[in-house]
């Protein structure tokens, strides 16, 4: 979506659900794993929407909806086209949306002309009848919502799913409308505010390339030297290197040794790791992430509970745990899915000898020998740390590439206080908060700005949250304008414009700056610490970031539009030959990356006939290891299972509650209890997430410490998940692999 937009975030929010009259989801279950948000989608029905879900599995969510489509997994992006060429073909786009607001459609018509109603059924498995009714729905019941998750997230396409989905619905016009836009349900509390403060390792807090420039500029917001930082790294040319990704660490552990995929990390293997709050077995291929801890030199787990990367290694020693605290204990400012702030005020201090994250790693600023420059942003004028109210402060300083500029901590402690002063469909607050909208959602350009509840909305003045798309690509390609032809409501420039420097503000926005200002200015809107152009830019209603189309053709990705390419492991050998995968990566996230070459390399589906889809439960989150830990929750899932299609157990002569392996194309198996349930295809299996401690039949269990161990463990769904990354961001393909199950294990 950033590379769509300008930002990768969604767009709209919960409460403004409400207001759409048609609601697609993809991909995502937010009945179970929303329980509380999907309250709005059902509102949204009373009000008269429609629900429209296509997954491979009848969820929770599916039980609700007015159309019900089972889709093959991993083939979204032919189902897209399909609705796109329909829409194309009976004229139902916004072509004026288009013209103004958008790059590339035009290659975007031609690839959806290739994909006939025939061609889509054969493909995702969606009848002609049932693609032509959910595609007037949704072209016909304006604004629409585009709601998804991991569903459509975790394939080795994931990328060009999250890029086609967008450009469905800017054909229609939905992207920047109240009750439209795009809307990506994250999978825990704070994930958003985990991205934007840099847990991806290819950039800096806020999204800022790993460039001299904003290292630099970093150096300045934390009161260091940047030769100082320069010199924690092997050179300089490292230190502008994307780092390994969550999915594939385990990798860098192994070094390429025993046909492992070959690692380009400076030299040298990962020799240490570094665990807070992350549950484990959410990654994939459990069993090499249990080689990969098993070779590592030291092992440190910070996390309330007793986290299962220490139970899988079977290892005596350089390890050990971290009683860290949990959010009740903690205090300071989080961001919701919907990118708005929200003050969590600590309930109780940290019990018996657990300690708040900060603190853990201050003790390891100390002992490294940098906790005096770790810390010196966050003292007082006596020199005392004062914590989270500085930490937020800093953010709000830095971080003004996404607009957190307006975020104080006495405004996110305000609206926590006042929630109850807040619309729940428009965020408007009202009386203590009245001009703001709930959680000052990002951008939030200065102290005097609302916040954005809607990205991309035209429709309403800057100073009130309007935007068009961001400037991030260029002034045009191919001799083509990148700029938009329209602007934000009463805009005094009625077209588009570049992002503004201290160089052309001057001349775009009119106006004279003063001696002082120029010389306490940044170069540009993102690197303004002084916050000059962005107070300049909103008092005079233009949007810092300039005024852009939205691109539809992306020239730097391996595929410049979306294109379907089959999972590396597909059940339909011969669509393989027709749309297959990329070509195998070099030190993709400083791995090696097989894709072609796994996907050709033989006809799986003869061995492994049955999709493997995988999922979230409404009582347990993330691993699952704290829902474990409680007697009462357990009675709720009290061992991990698979659900299988009722005709496929007949023919397997398997009963609901016997126990059978599930074997993976990679080697592995897991030994498991059976459901059986309609809602599942009969050539699919499902696994939820959140179990671990059993590993292929192994109970791991005697290595949590004494009065640990969970009331519930069992086999890890993550140990037969595929081989499988994203082009781009190597996210793991869990929902696109193979499987076949059996018996007796053989």
């Amino acid at each position: 979506m950033a590379n769509t937009f300008g930002y990768g975030a969604m767009t709209n929010h919960l409460g403004d659900i409400q207001r759409s009259k048609c609601i697609i989801i993809i991909g995502a279950n937010p009945a179970v794993n929303h329980p509380v948000g999907f309250r709005h989608f059902l509102k949204a029905k009373e009000k008269g929407a429609k629900l429209i879900v296509v997954d491979p599995r009848f969820t929770k969510s599916a039980a609700k909806a007015d159309i019900y489509a089972r889709i093959r997994p991993g083939t979204d992006i032919a189902f897209m086209y399909g609705m796109l060429k329909i829409i194309f073909d009976e004229g139902l786009e916004d072509t004026k949306y288009l013209d103004e607001r958008v790059f590339g459609i035009d290659k975007i018509r031609e690839e959806a002309a290739k994909w006939t109603a025939e061609e889509v059924e054969n493909v995702t498995g969606i009848s002609k009848e049932l693609l032509v009714q959910i595609t007037h729905e949704v072209a016909k019941n304006k604004p629409t919502t585009l709601i998804w998750a991991m569903g459509l997230t975790q394939h080795t396409v994931g990328t060009s799913n999250t890029r086609l989905a967008p450009i469905v619905q800017m054909v229609l016009g939905n992207i920047g409308k109240f009750g439209g836009g795009v809307n990506i349900l994250r999978g825990h509390d704070n994930v958003q505010g985990a991205s934007d403060m840099a847990c991806l390792s290819e950039n800096l807090p806020g999204y800022y390339p790993l460039n001299e420039a904003t290292w630099r500029y970093y150096a300045k917001i934390w009161g260091v030297d940047y030769e100082w930082l320069l010199g924690n790294f092997v050179s300089k040319d490292w230190m502008h290197k994307t780092g390994l990704s969550l999915a594939r660490w385990w990798a860098a552990a192994l070094n390429g040794k025993d046909g492992n995929d070959v690692i380009d990390n400076a030299g040298t293997p990962l020799k240490a790791l570094v665990v807070m709050g992350n549950g484990i077995t959410s990654t994939a291929q459990q069993v090499k992430v249990k080689e990969g801890l098993e070779a590592l030199e030291l092992l440190v787990l910070a996390d309330p509970f007793v986290n299962e990367a220490g139970i899988i290694a079977e290892r005596k020693d350089g390890i050990y745990l971290l009683p860290a605290a949990t959010q009740f204990e903690t205090s300071g400012s989080v961001t919701a899915t919907n990118r708005s702030g929200q003050w969590r005020f600590k309930v109780v201090d940290p019990l018996y000898e657990s300690m708040e994250d900060q603190e853990i790693l201050f003790e390891l600023a100390k002992k490294l020998g940098f906790y005096e420059d770790f810390t010196k942003t966050l003292r007082d004028e006596k020199g005392e740390i004062v914590w989270p109210e500085n930490a937020t402060r800093e953010i709000a300083k830095a971080v003004r590439s996404i607009g957190l500029n307006g975020w104080s901590p006495e405004r996110l402690k305000k609206h926590t206080l006042y929630w109850d002063k807040f619309d729940e469909v428009t965020l408007e607050g009202k009386d203590e908060v009245a001009g703001e909208y709930y959680g000052l959602p990002w951008p939030c350009w200065s102290d005097k700005h609302p916040g954005s509840p809607v990205l991309y909305n035209t429709d309403i003045e800057v100073a009130k949250g309007g935007m068009g798309f961001r400037n991030n690509f260029g002034l045009e390609y191919e001799g083509e304008s990148l700029l938009a032809k329209n602007a934000p409501l009463n805009s005094p420039i009625n077209t588009g414009y570049p992002q503004i420097t201290k160089d052309n503000i001057e001349k775009v926005l009119g106006i004279t700056l003063s001696a002082q200002e120029k010389a306490k200015m940044g170069s540009t809107w993102s690197y303004d610490d002084s916050n000059i152009i962005a107070t300049k830019c909103i008092e005079k209603g233009i949007v810092p970031y300039g005024n852009a189309k939205a691109r539809a053709v992306v020239w730097t990705f391996k595929d410049k539009i979306p294109l379907h390419r089959e999972p590396l492991h597909s059940p339909r050998n011969d669509l393989v030959q027709k749309y297959p995968s990329f070509e195998d990566q070099k030190a993709l996230y400083r791995v090696d990356t097989k894709f072609v070459s796994v996907q050709q390399a033989r006809d799986y589906s003869k061995e492994f006939p049955l999709n493997l889809v995988t999922a979230r439960l409404v009582n347990l989150n993330g691993a699952g290891m704290e829902n474990r830990a409680s007697m009462y929750l357990t009675r709720l899932t009290p061992e991990m299972f698979c659900e299988i299609n009722p005709e496929l157990a007949k023919e397997q002569d398997i009963k609901a509650g016997d126990m059978i392996w599930v074997h993976s194309p990679e080697g592995t198996k897991i030994h498991v209890r059976v459901k059986v349930n309609p809602g599942v295809a009969k050539d699919m299996i499902f696994l939820p997430f959140h179990f671990t401690g059993v590993m292929q039949g192994v109970d791991l269990t005697h290595n949590f410490p004494e009065g640990t161990k969970p009331y519930a463990s069992g086999e890890s769904a993550n140990t037969v998940t595929n081989y499988g990354y994203d082009i781009m961001c190597q996210i793991p393909e869990t929902k696109g692999g193979l499987c076949r199950i059996s018996k007796d294990g053989k």
